[in-house]
């Protein structure tokens, strides 16, 4: 059984694949936070600004098995205009690899998908995954020390601890490397942040 907040087409709108037609399923559920505001001071990662909880969303649902949901993921598809280039899929979430795997994956490489996934890293990832993206919360333990591409939030934490971060996952193996500045009423001062530790 997946649950599933939604499926939806989009443009990518971050990374090394910006730009690039999709449709992101967002599952439900996270380990490093329940998703209740009333969690959210406890939670590792406190800054999330995504709507994990519940199978609500448009297109949502419980997904008895693997090809229902690769159904439901190619009828998102095939309401884009994306013209001939290759179906993509990003998982996301919460965090994704508490659901996906390999009957999933399996199901939508049968469709023609290009399967990727956007994580927090701390869970291993199943063989069979096309683009990894890893984007570690601080205060969680990263395992995923290898991927397509790194995501790093900032800030996180104390702006002090931030170029010592920067420095060690630039040690690991991660072929594309994306500082982002956090959204929301501090943006400006994100940016600022982000590009002074480029």
């Amino acid at each position: 059984m997946y649950t599933v907040k939604e499926p939806f087409p989009i443009l990518q709108g971050e990374g090394a694949h910006a730009g690039r037609a999709a449709v992101f399923c967002r599952f439900a559920g996270c380990n490093l936070w329940s998703g209740r505001e009333e969690d959210r001071g406890a939670a590792i990662c406190q800054f999330c600004d995504t709507d994990f909880v519940g199978s609500d969303g448009l297109g949502g649902g419980k997904f008895e098995t693997a090809n229902a949901l690769a159904d439901a993921i190619e009828s998102s598809w095939r309401s884009t205009s994306a013209g001939p280039q290759q179906r993509y899929v990003v998982f996301t979430g919460g965090e994704p690899l508490l659901q996906l795997d390999d009957e999933l994956i399996a199901a939508l490489h049968q469709k023609g998908f290009a399967v990727a996934i956007e994580t927090n890293g701390t869970i291993k990832i199943p063989k069979g995954i096309d683009w990894v993206c890893v984007s570690p919360k601080a205060g969680s333990e990263l395992i995923v020390l290898q991927a397509d591409e790194l995501k790093l939030v900032v800030p996180q934490q104390d702006h002090s601890e931030l170029e010592k971060i920067v420095a060690r996952f630039e040690k690991m193996d991660y072929r594309n490397r994306f500082l982002q500045p956090m959204d929301g009423p501090g943006l400006k001062s994100n940016t600022e942040l982000a590009v002074s530790l480029c």
